[in-house]
């Protein structure tokens, strides 16, 4: 069975990921275009409407749900789902696979993993800003209905 994302961790990804219809280069020097999405060497876009970044978003999470749905072993809400989806497709499986988040959640400690998501705000060897807001976000939206 498959798991998607609910609206509410799609937002929260769109929110932080935000929309470009254009491709640029991200932080890390990598072409992207959309809601996030790294463009593949096969691909070649020049302009994408709101409408054809969130489909390509929603094709895009399919590999993080994977991801979250491979690596943790307990029982998940929507919103502690969601916000494992939005914390992998941001950092990439092997992040979530490596993480003290994800070994604090396989043994139930659901409340001390949320604080796991605030060590995840460098980028380079600088503190990011907004990736301290994401993680808040994250952490917050993985704590609801705890």
């Amino acid at each position: 069975m498959h798991r998607q994302a609910t609206d509410k961790g799609i937002f929260l990804i769109q929110a932080f990921e935000g929309f470009s219809a254009f491709p640029y280069r991200d932080v890390a020097g990598l072409w992207t275009v959309g809601i996030g999405h790294l463009i593949k060497p096969s691909e070649t876009f020049t302009m994408l409407t709101p409408q054809e970044g969130e489909a390509l978003l929603r094709k895009d999470l399919w590999t993080a749900e994977r991801a979250v749905l491979r690596l943790i072993r307990v029982p998940l809400n929507d919103s502690q789902f969601d916000a494992l989806v939005s914390f992998t497709f941001n950092l990439g499986s092997g992040s979530l696979q490596r993480s003290a988040l994800r070994a604090k959640i396989n043994r139930g400690e659901y409340e001390a993993a949320g604080d796991e998501f605030l060590k995840w705000i460098w980028a380079g060897k600088k503190k990011s800003k907004g990736l301290l807001r994401r993680r808040i976000a994250e952490r917050g939206m993985f704590l609801r209905n705890f």
